[in-house]
C-alpha cells in the first residue's frame, strides 16, 4: 500500500500493481475495492469480466493527470499512449478526491 495525495494533500492508500502478473489481473475477481488500484506501467485497461464501474486516471510520468474516464463493466478503454501509470478506483471516487485532469497526483 501507497499513500495517493492529489496536489500535495493525501487523500488514501492505495495498492499498486507493478508485475505482469498482478497488473494483468488488476481488479478481476473482485466485488468492489476500498481505495483504489495503481497498475504501474499502464496506459490502457479493459474491464471485461468486472462487476462493477471504475474510474480510470491515466496519469503522465510527472504525474500529471491527463484524463478521467468512467468506465461500466465489459468495456475496452482507450489507450493513452503519455500515459505512465493508471488509477483504477470505484465509479465516483475520482471526483470525490478531486482527481481532474491538469491535477498532480504523487504516491508515497
Amino acid at each position: 500500500m501507497e499513500t495517493l495525495s492529489v496536489d500535495g494533500v493525501p487523500v488514501a492508500q492505495v495498492e499498486v500493481a507493478v508485475s505482469y502478473a498482478a497488473r494483468s489481473k488488476g481488479l478481476l475477481g473482485r466485488d468492489g475495492i476500498a481505495t483504489g488500484l495503481v497498475l504501474r506501467p499502464g496506459s490502457g485497461v479493459h474491464t471485461f469480466g468486472m462487476r462493477f464501474a471504475i474510474d480510470v486516471v491515466y496519469v503522465r510520468r510527472d504525474g500529471r493527470v491527463l484524463a478521467v474516464a468512467p468506465m461500466r463493466p465489459h468495456r475496452l478503454g482507450r489507450p493513452r499512449l503519455r500515459s505512465a501509470w493508471i488509477l483504477e478506483t470505484e465509479a465516483g471516487r475520482a471526483t470525490a478526491w478531486g482527481i481532474v485532469p491538469g491535477r498532480e497526483l504523487s504516491l508515497a
